[in-house]
């Protein structure tokens, strides 16, 4: 039988695709994957010699949250998996293998108070995220201590799409209910392990300076395997390696942005500018002292020397070796991180910044393994957004470039290499002023001083009119399948369409099958296609797994948190998770996956922290780049998000992100760019929020001066779901399709008066519509 195109787009064949035409969706595989990835991301924080767990201890859970396991997060981000294993579930496993005991008395207590609770408030939420720890009877906890050796106390904390986290009691910090549950737990035994189920930061302070918590594991949320992982790295069976991706300051008050992130519901000022996370924290005097825990920080259950480190320049890279031994007594992997110190200079700079890292294979007691690291010698430069050096340039200032080798950002060596700018300032790239903001005042400088910043009027950008398209002479209808063949070009076949289909085709359509969010393309009239055989692909949310909702009957597989992802530091597994994913998208005839998610952890309560990776761009990059190479390894198509500058949930459709042209180029559109130059994706989603004054999806700096002018991007930009914006204002920006709607008869009726330019722009939107779906099997 002759296999047509677009049979997965036009007759919904759900075919599987996993061997002997077994499905891949959910499958031991993919679920073994997750597993492993869970495994590789958990941080171990805190270990005074109590983990890993011999066999013969005898364990005793405290809190709700070995019950109340929260695999992810909530909103675009929650996937629907057809178990999530507890953490309770995950130390019973292991304790039918003989591997621990447990007091099952007490877990028995929690496993009723949670099933009470939801008989007596059905309308609970289904994360139960405001119910109280409840308060031990103290016999029950007596026994606890008599048949037990060690305590295990468990927090959770859920998030989601749409509202932000507290920096109150219960969300950042610990409940209440939660700190006396802690209390008497410390009271009763002299060796605790906390484990923190968290999809962000939370406070470090209670465990890290408490002598009875011996131990402290950050789990973040897990993936449906993560109460299995965990127990495994508790007894010893996993060796943890993850590392922090984020800084874990003190309090708080500690972070930067803590005074202005909720200063307003209608703007947020990004004073900080540069000087986010570690940049903060390693580079602003007195700042250091302020952390608990420090970027790339992780423990392990063996030791490792990091040791003949060389450094040199290659051409045009920076180049770097060294050799990784293991020198404990278990089998591990360690973190290599590169990272360079540039010149104060004029434009001030962070005290360190990451440039390279790898991961590496497991390695055995007294084995070594060499590792390879590169990166661009202009990746060093900072942009001159003022005029000090030289105004809308790249800039690389004169004096010498020096380079730190280490497992976190603190814990490096320094290597004997030094790169000299002997000029006073080279210029690595001259371009043009973008984006920039007219109502932030001040932003903080490298001494922790702030800089006034220059008041003017905002001006519109010069937006460079597109050519419309001329119908070719004398030609009948052209079908698609004329541009498939190569008997017609897209060109001509745009150039027949009419003002009404093309302003159709720029919106996008209804959701159906199993797609929750709709999907890109044609208005479906007969077998898949309409009457120029144009089909329509279908759309699927789930950074951490392919989103199919619950009544769909269609379980997919739950990975961890990108923020856990992003902790394995481990660009193969981040591939492979891509790839896994990928395939369950395209096994239900799901053709555009709407991931990964990049925004920066600029400050602790956003509510999709846990949708992103890190709060530093090089790391957020290069995740969502190996991500990107995985999905479309299998013909779908990736959509990064949200771009840009989309770091809260509160009122995220009208709150104006005010922040300097710098620090949108440094930190929050950097990884943005590392993965669409790395790994092409087809599809980018712009952010709901306006950036110095102007929506994100009408942002014509952004996506079409920056995105598709500098970087050279060819592929499809389509919006969030219901965005503020006026879709003409988004077809001139460069924004090519609204979702989930479009607003047709307003583009039709822009079209149809006497306006080239924008006819041109909605023309070039079609083609790229077009060639995304051109570009699927």
């Amino acid at each position: 039988m002759k296999e047509t195109k677009w049979n997965r787009l036009r007759f919904q064949p759900c075919l599987p695709l996993g061997e002997d035409g077994r499905r891949v969706t959910s499958s031991e595989k993919h679920i073994d994957l997750a597993h492993n990835i869970a495994k590789e991301g958990i941080v171990l924080l805190k270990n005074d010699g109590i983990l890993p767990l011999p066999t013969e201890k005898k364990i005793a859970i405290f809190g709700k949250a070995q019950i109340e396991y929260v695999s992810g997060g909530g909103g675009s981000g929650e996937v629907y998996p057809i178990y999530n294993r507890n953490v309770y579930e995950g130390f019973k496993v292991k304790e039918e293998e003989g591997k621990v005991q447990i007091f099952h008395k007490l877990s028995d207590f929690y496993v009723d108070y949670m099933a009470k609770a939801r008989e007596e408030q059905p309308s609970l939420s289904k994360r139960m995220k405001n119910l109280a720890d409840p308060e031990i009877p103290e016999e029950l906890v007596k026994e606890a201590k008599e048949n037990a050796d060690i305590a295990v106390v468990t927090i959770s904390r859920y998030s989601g799409e749409g509202s932000d986290r507290s920096s109150e009691k219960g969300d950042f910090y610990l409940s209440d209910s939660e700190s006396k549950m802690i209390e008497t737990v410390c009271k009763n035994f002299d060796n605790v392990i906390a484990i923190m189920n968290v999809g962000g930061m939370i406070d470090s302070e209670w465990f890290k300076n408490n002598d009875k918590i011996k131990g402290s594991l950050l789990i973040w949320n897990a993936g449906m395997e993560g109460g299995l992982a965990t127990a495994e790295i508790v007894l010893g069976e996993v060796n943890p390696s993850g590392k922090l991706t984020d800084t874990f300051a003190k309090t708080f008050a500690d972070y930067p942005s803590s005074e202005s992130f909720n200063d307003s519901e209608v703007f947020v000022k990004y004073y900080e500018d540069i000087y986010v996370g570690y940049r903060y924290f390693e580079t602003i005097p007195g700042a250091k002292e302020k952390v608990n825990y420090p970027f790339g920080y992780g423990l392990s259950y063996t030791t490792f020397e990091i040791s003949d480190v060389k450094v040199s320049l290659d051409k045009e890279k920076i180049v770097a070796e060294a050799s990784v031994k293991n020198t404990g007594d278990m089998a591990g992997k360690e973190v290599v991180q590169l990272y360079y110190s540039a010149p104060q200079g004029k434009l001030g700079k962070p005290a360190r910044e990451l440039a390279a890292f790898q991961k590496t294979s497991l390695i055995a007691p007294g084995e070594s393994e060499k590792v390879a690291l590169s990166f661009d010698i202009n990746y060093m430069a900072s942009y001159d957004d003022l005029g000090k050096c030289e105004k809308s340039a790249y800039i690389l200032e004169g004096g010498e470039y020096t380079f730190h080798i280490g497992n976190s950002v603190r814990n490096t060596v320094k290597a004997d290499f030094t790169y000299t700018v002997a000029e006073e300032f080279r210029v690595v790239e001259k371009l043009s002023e973008r984006a920039f903001s007219v109502d932030l005042e001040k932003r903080m400088c490298a001494d922790g001083t702030f800089e006034e910043m220059p008041r003017r009027d905002r001006k519109k950008p010069e937006i460079v009119e597109c050519e419309a398209l001329k119908p070719k002479e004398h030609a009948g209808k052209i079908m698609i399948e004329d541009v498939v063949d190569g008997k017609e070009t897209l060109d001509d076949f745009v150039a027949q369409l009419d003002n009404d289909y093309i302003a159709d085709l720029l919106g996008g359509k209804p959701r159906f099958g199993v797609s929750n969010v709709g999907g890109i393309g044609s208005r479906i009239v007969m077998e898949g296609v309409d009457d120029y055989g144009v089909p329509c692909a279908l759309t699927t949310d789930g950074p951490a797994g392919i989103r199919i909702t619950g009544h769909c009957g269609i379980p997919t597989t739950a990975f961890p948190c990108a923020t856990l992802m992003a902790c394995t530091w481990n660009l193969e597994l981040m591939e492979e998770m891509g790839k896994r994913g990928a395939m369950e998208a395209k096994e239900n005839n799901l053709l555009i996956w709407l991931t990964p998610a990049l925004n920066i952890h600029r400050n602790p309560l956003c509510g999709r922290n846990f949708e992103y990776y890190s709060e530093d761009p090089f790391v957020s990059g290069k995740m969502a780049a190996a991500k990107i190479k995985g999905i479309q390894s299998q013909n779908i198509a990736a959509t990064p998000k949200h771009f840009a500058c989309n770091n809260k949930e509160r009122n995220r459709r009208d709150s104006d992100s005010v922040v300097s042209e710098r620090a949108i180029r440094e930190i929050y559109i950097k990884g943005f760019e590392i993965c669409v130059k790395e790994s092409n994706p087809r599809a980018l989603m712009t952010a709901y929020n306006p950036i110095n004054g102007v929506r994100a999806s009408e942002n014509y700096d952004l996506i079409t001066a920056i995105l598709r002018g500098e970087w050279g991007y060819k592929g499809l930009v389509m919006t969030d779901w219901q965005t503020y914006s006026y879709q003409p204002n988004e077809i001139t920006a460069g924004n090519d399709v609204r979702m989930p709607q479009g607003y047709t008869e307003a583009v039709s009726r822009t079209m149809g008066y006497y306006n080239p330019g924008f006819t041109g722009a909605a023309q070039q939107s079609a083609k790229r519509v077009l060639q995304l779906l051109l570009d699927f099997e």
